[in-house]
């Protein structure tokens, strides 16, 4: 059977007419890569599809060969609508201050993070993806992350970059306030945090290692799946 991932990126392109933002470009291309290597088909997805935003804050001067690469995935993303959560073993969701913008009110991501979570199937995010999970729901009306153990861009690091006033909520209060058990590491830390099938990690430094941790996650319950 082929092992399918899904992965979820922001289309916003500006927090305003003084500040461009998109994806963190590390927090899609590492993982990325590491979902490749591990043997997954990855299909790369956003809320309108086409081509997605990078965070021009977030190019460096050398990008590795194999990011430009991973990056080529970005020219042409398929339509979330377009996707159906049940062809996937699990969905990760990138981080970049875009998603602040278009994550939490999007009907096609909480319907998809609904279906994940009713399944306890594997969700994982980085930095600031959990944005995803603000609004976010179960069948029954309760919060996907009420009483799970996660982590994500803190507000101490949203302040280190004099954006936290532009930003329309602070993730780690909005995410406290959903019933989250928030986990944080040292300041641009490589900090993630597994509970049961949930993954996720702090900020940019921690993105591979969410990453390998969210494919023991993914691993484990083909294991379960196949025994």
């Amino acid at each position: 059977m082929a092992k399918k991932m899904l992965m979820i990126v922001t289309g916003t392109d500006k927090i305003n007419s003084d500040n461009k933002t998109g994806i963190w470009v590390s927090e899609f291309t590492e993982p990325y890569l590491a979902f490749r290597e591990a043997g997954y088909d990855v299909t790369v997805a956003s809320p309108k599809g086409g081509k997605a935003p990078l965070d021009p804050n977030s190019m460096e001067e050398d990008i590795p060969e194999e990011w430009k690469e991973a990056m080529k995935r970005l020219e042409e993303t398929a339509e979330l609508k377009q996707v159906s959560a049940e062809s996937y073993e699990g969905v990760f969701l990138p981080g970049g201050h875009g998603t602040m913008f278009d994550f939490p009110d999007d009907e096609n991501i909480n319907s998809i993070l609904q279906y994940f979570a009713d399944h306890n199937f594997p969700i994982g995010a980085v930095c600031h993806g959990p944005a995803a999970f603000v609004n976010a729901v179960k069948s029954d009306g309760t919060s996907i992350i009420d009483g799970k153990k996660i982590t994500a861009f803190t507000n101490e690091e949203e302040e280190s970059t004099e954006l936290d006033k532009y930003m329309p909520f602070m993730l780690e209060t909005s995410l406290r306030e959903k019933g989250a058990l928030f986990e944080l590491g040292a300041p641009w830390s490589d900090y993630a945090v597994i509970d049961g099938n949930f993954v996720t990690g702090q900020n940019p430094q921690s993105s591979l290692t969410t990453a390998r941790a969210f494919i023991e996650v993914v691993e484990g319950q083909r294991k379960k799946k196949f025994e």
